[in-house]
């Protein structure tokens, strides 16, 4: 018995740390004894807003000191990769940012032409040199022409914070034990026009699900004919934040290619038959 309730009080040590930035102290003695989550965890989630308008209006400051609005960095035809962050984190925002410049890398959609990057910081604390410095560390990953006008990372008061993250579904709180804030990571794709549109959850993310969504969430005006094809074989599943099959779509593609196939076939050999 005593060994299984250790290994039941280990479990739930990794699940929570794995849910959030925290470290081993964060959990009280009685939250452990219970074998519940830590109450500070329970102030930490990410509650979906598909649809949602964020507050464009907000206002910040960039990496320049300069003031700005949210809205600033919204543009006609291109979606925003948002992440939600602070950038003195000393381990889960880092893995957040690193895996979505990873996933940039590998996308053929760059930064500035199709999309746009912001970063906002959850601490009103942090300054824009701060921010400055953060952004010309991904700025040297990214590596592409263009990027340091298209990656925005950004500061501000309390108010404006609340305002986005609220928005957002982003629930995160400070505590005070560890000195640091309690959050889950994701990025979360936004629509030319300010709306939440899709969620990419976790540290580590797919090129094509970031693809099929800025295409989506731009209202296909990026993107080419072969996307819109692969559009339609698949749907954004939003408990996953991931892109997954559609068997009936499936079929009639395939369909619809085996017809036009045969066609091209009947069209090849009826000369010879005439002839």
């Amino acid at each position: 018995m005593m060994l299984r309730s250790t290994i039941r009080v280990a479990l739930l040590f990794a699940a929570t740390s794995a849910f959030a930035q925290m470290n081993g102290n964060i959990a009280s003695s009685a939250d452990t004894q219970q074998n519940t989550r830590p109450s500070v965890l329970q102030q930490v989630g990410i509650d979906q807003r598909l649809g949602e308008s964020l507050p464009l209006d907000a206002r910040f400051k960039d990496d320049t000191g300069k003031d700005v609005t949210l809205g600033d960095y919204f543009h006609s035809n291109r979606p925003v990769l948002l992440a939600i962050v602070y950038y003195d984190c000393p381990m889960l925002c880092t893995q957040v940012l690193n895996g979505m410049t990873s996933a940039l890398d590998v996308l053929k959609f760059s930064a500035g032409k199709e999309f746009d990057v912001v970063a906002v910081s959850i601490d009103p604390r942090e300054t824009p040199e701060i921010a400055a410095a953060k952004k010309k560390t991904y700025i040297q990953r990214y590596k592409r022409p263009g990027a340091e006008n298209a990656f925005h990372f950004l500061t501000g008061q309390q108010s404006a914070i609340t305002a986005v993250t609220k928005a957002a579904g982003f629930r995160y709180v400070w505590d005070e034990k560890t000195q640091q804030y309690a959050h889950q990571s994701a990025l979360i794709l936004v629509t030319p026009e300010g709306r939440v549109a899709q969620y990419y959850y976790g540290i580590e993310y797919s090129p094509k699900d970031m693809r099929l969504g800025m295409i989506e969430a731009s209202k296909d005006k990026i993107g080419n004919l072969a996307d819109q094809v692969v559009l339609f074989c698949y749907h954004y599943d939003p408990t996953t934040g991931r892109y997954g099959a559609m068997l009936m779509n499936l079929v009639r593609a395939g369909g619809a290619l085996t017809v036009l196939a045969t066609r091209r076939i009947h069209v090849h050999i009826d000369p010879e038959r005439t002839s």
